[in-house]
């Protein structure tokens, strides 16, 4: 897919960058797996993660979180990425887990990322969106972020919003809000599925291959020891978050993110009616899920 003939136009639409304020990774952070392929450096400003045939490696916050607005900055891995993914989502333990995901499929040289895109709730997935991206991902960092309150989930890309989850719970639809959740970050091999449904494998020659992250912001409630930082009762809550708690898309977000939906969008669960003989999922039909 050629996205230069694009370009200008992005530039010009999506305007002004979410730039995230600088924080010491290792206050916040702990590589967990990899066997010292998960690095931090510069004084705790650059994370990086690393993939060879042995292992790959992976990060979680010390925090766990119960609504917040995450941004982190990633440079994803260049050159030939096929087979690889990164990973970068939200998630609760058990069966029942809630997960928020952005995955990075990789590919071969010249040819797109795709952004995978998921919600679970009480244990339940299956509500996959998947873009390409208006820019090369792993020539510069960019800033993903999650808004994650008790009305909606925003997935958003450099401030431009992609995509919208909202609570569906009136129509029974399960929606993420009681299970505090963990970020987490890995890079491993997927070359079974991951890049053209597993045809195209990993090229272990191009090994290692890094991805990279900074600027992490989380302004959030943190749960710890049964109970949550934030208060809806305190003046000091109410003053302090910056309107996320109750923050919603408004008409020009929405107008950026249907944009992106219309030129970027290559699949979405809400239009695979192959998938879902029997119905769509209920969240489809009431424009629920954008």
């Amino acid at each position: 897919m050629d996205l230069s003939p694009k370009l200008v136009l992005v530039s010009l639409f999506l305007g002004s960058l979410v730039v995230a304020s600088v924080g010491n990774l290792y206050q916040d952070f702990d590589i967990t797996w990899g066997d010292g392929r998960g690095k931090i450096l510069n004084n705790g400003e650059l994370l990086t993660l690393s993939l060879d045939k042995a292992s790959g490696s992976g990060f979680q916050s010390k925090n766990e979180y119960l609504f917040g607005k995450i941004y982190m900055q990633l440079k994803l891995v260049p050159g030939n990425s096929a087979g690889t993914v990164t990973a970068y989502y939200l998630s609760s333990q058990g069966p029942t887990h809630d997960e928020i995901d952005f995955e990075f499929l990789g590919n071969l040289s010249g040819h797109p990322y795709i952004l995978h895109t998921n919600v679970f709730s009480q244990g339940k997935g299956n509500r996959e969106q998947q873009f390409y991206l208006w820019f090369d991902p792993t020539a510069d960092f960019h800033t993903y972020s999650i808004l994650w309150n008790p009305q909606r989930i925003i997935f958003s890309v450099d401030g431009t919003p992609i995509r919208e989850f909202k609570n569906s719970e009136s129509i029974g639809v399960a929606y993420p809000k009681n299970q505090p959740m963990r970020i987490y970050s890995s890079l491993w091999n997927a070359d079974d599925w991951a890049t053209r449904g597993g045809l195209v494998k990993t090229d272990w020659s191009k090994a290692p291959f890094t991805a990279s992250y900074r600027n992490f912001n989380a302004n959030a409630c943190v749960w710890s020891s049964g109970s949550s930082s934030c208060s809806s009762a305190s003046p000091s809550f109410t003053s302090n978050n910056g309107g996320w708690f109750s923050q919603e898309l408004d008409s020009t977000s929405q107008q950026r993110m249907k944009w992106v939906q219309k030129n970027y969008m290559i699949y979405n669960y809400c239009s695979d009616t192959k998938r879902f003989p029997q119905g769509l999922p209920p969240e489809c039909s009431a424009t629920i899920t954008s």
